[in-house]
C-alpha cells in the first residue's frame, strides 16, 4: 500500500508538472483575475507596473515578477494572503497593507496550512507586518528587503517577519528594518536564522518559546536590543555580530542548554544580559567596549564561560548574587583590566580574576571614582580587597584568566556606538 502511494504521488507530481502553464498579466489587467483562471502548479509572471489589488491565493501557484512590478494593498487589508500549500511569491514588491493590529495586517500573511511557503526577492515595503507566518511549516523566506511604516510610532508598528507555532522555517539573507521588531518567533522550532541584516527597530529578534533553532550570521545594529532569547532552550548562537544597541547585544533570558559562540558584542549598553541563565555554553565570544561587559543576575548559574574576550569595557560584569560563581575554570577568559602577571610565560595568569571587587562597587556607586582607576591608590585598595576578604563582594572568577586575546582583530569593533549613547 505504502508503494502504491509513491507512485501515485509521483504520477500526480509528473501530470501537474506537464500541465503547468504561465499565465502573463500586463499593466491595466488583474492579477487576481489571472489567479482566478490559473490552475494548480501554473506560473503567473506580473509585468512591471503598478497593481493596486488585494489577493488571496488559495491555489498552489508562483507569482513571478518581472521588471519588479508592485503589488500594493490600497492600505487596507493584507496585500497579499496566502492559504494554499506551495505558493512561491518572487521578485515583487509588495506595499500599502492596512494598519489593523487586531487583524494583524501584512504585506503577505502566510494562513494556517500553507506549507512549504516560499517567498523571495521582494521589497515588502509600507506594510504593518512584512510577513506573518502563522502555522505553516517548512517556509522559506530569502533574500527580502522590509520596512514598516516609518511614520508610525514604534508600538503602532508591527513586526518585520513573525512566526506563530511554526517548524522547520528558513530565514535566510533579509534585510530587515524600521519596524517593532525585525524578527519575532514565537512557539517556532527547528528554524534556521541566517545571513539577516536587522537594523533601527526594538529588537533585531525577538525569541519566545522556542526550541532547537539555529541563529548564525546575522547583524543586529542601532536597535534598542539585538538579539532576545526568552523562555527557550536548545538555541545554538553563533557568528553573529550585535553592535550599536542603545540597551544589549544579547540578552539571555530564562534559558537552558544553548550553545552561544564566536559572536561578536560591541558598542552597547549592556553587551550580554543574562537573567535566569542555566547550563548553557557561552565560548569564543568577543564582548568589547561596551558600557557593561556582561549583566549577570537572577540565578543565573552552572553556565560554562570559557575562551571569551571581555575587552575595554567600561564595566567588565555587573553581577548580582549571594555567591561567586567560577568562570574560565577549564581554559579561562581574556580580561582586560587583569592585573595580574604571568611568570612561567604560560599564558595564564598566575593570579585569579576577581569581576566584582572593593574598587568596582566603589566605581559604580561614584562614577566620578573611574578617572582614577590607573592611580597608585586606587590599585593598593584592589590588593587590600584582595588581602581582607570581608572588603569583598561576590564575584565573577576566572581562576585561569588569560593573558592574550584570542580575537587579534578586536580593535576594528571599538566605537560602533548607539548616537547620542555617549
Amino acid at each position: 500500500m505504502a508503494l502504491l502511494t509513491r507512485v501515485a504521488a509521483l504520477l500526480w507530481l509528473l501530470s501537474t508538472g506537464a500541465t503547468a502553464a504561465e499565465l502573463t498579466v500586463s499593466p491595466g489587467q488583474s492579477i487576481a483575475q489571472a489567479v482566478a483562471r490559473a490552475a494548480p502548479g501554473d506560473v503567473i509572471r506580473i509585468e512591471r507596473g503598478h497593481y493596486e489589488e488585494n489577493l488571496l491565493i488559495e491555489k498552489p501557484l508562483t507569482l513571478k515578477g518581472i521588471g519588479r512590478p508592485t503589488i500594493s494593498g490600497g492600505l487596507k487589508g493584507d496585500t497579499i494572503r496566502v492559504t494554499a500549500e506551495d505558493v512561491v511569491i518572487d521578485g515583487l514588491i509588495v506595499s500599502d497593507s492596512g494598519d489593523s493590529l487586531l487583524d494583524q495586517n501584512a504585506g503577505v500573511y502566510i494562513y494556517p496550512g500553507a506549507h512549504r511557503a516560499v517567498v523571495r526577492n521582494c521589497d515588502l515595503t509600507y506594510n504593518l507586518f512584512g510577513l506573518w507566518i502563522e502555522k505553516a511549516n517548512d517556509v522559506r523566506i530569502e533574500n527580502n528587503l522590509i520596512t514598516g511604516k516609518r511614520d508610525y510610532r514604534s508600538p503602532q508598528r508591527g513586526n518585520g517577519i513573525q512566526l506563530y507555532n511554526t517548524t522547520g522555517a528558513r530565514i535566510i539573507g533579509n534585510r530587515i528594518g524600521f519596524v517593532r521588531d525585525a524578527i519575532y518567533v514565537d512557539v517556532s522550532h527547528r528554524a534556521i536564522f541566517r545571513g539577516n541584516s536587522l537594523h533601527h527597530s526594538r529588537y533585531g529578534t525577538h525569541y519566545m518559546n522556542s526550541y532547537y533553532n539555529l541563529w548564525e550570521d546575522n547583524d543586529s545594529w542601532r536597535n534598542r536590543g539585538g538579539l532576545a532569547l526568552m523562555e527557550v532552550r536548545d538555541q545554538v548562537v553563533r557568528n553573529n555580530r550585535a553592535w550599536g544597541n542603545s540597551d544589549h547585544g544579547i540578552m539571555l533570558r530564562t534559558i537552558q542548554d544553548a550553545v552561544v559562540e564566536n559572536n561578536v558584542v560591541a558598542g552597547n549598553a549592556r553587551g550580554f544580559f543574562i537573567y535566569d541563565a542555566e547550563y548553557n555554553v557561552l565560548r569564543g565570544n568577543l564582548v568589547v567596549d561596551n558600557v557593561v561587559g556582561v549583566h549577570l543576575w537572577a540565578g543565573s548559574i552552572n553556565n560554562t564561560v570559557e575562551g571569551n574576550d571581555f575587552i575595554s569595557n567600561r564595566e567588565q560584569v555587573r553581577y548580582v548574587a549571594a555567591r561567586d560563581s567560577v568562570w574560565g575554570g577549564k581554559l579561562g577568559n581574556h580580561w582586560s583590566n587583569y592585573l595580574g602577571w604571568d611568570r612561567d610565560g604560560d599564558g595564564v595568569g598566575d593570579v585569579r580574576y576577581e569581576a566584582n571587587d572593593v574598587v568596582d562597587r566603589l566605581s559604580w556607586q561614584h562614577p566620578m571614582m573611574k578617572l582614577l582607576l590607573a592611580s597608585p591608590a586606587v590599585q593598593t585598595l584592589r590588593m587590600v580587597g584582595q588581602q581582607f576578604p570581608l572588603l569583598r563582594a561576590p564575584s565573577i572568577v576566572d581562576p585561569h584568566p588569560r593573558m592574550q586575546p584570542g580575537h587579534t582583530n578586536w580593535r576594528i569593533w571599538l566605537g560602533k556606538y548607539f548616537p547620542g549613547a555617549r
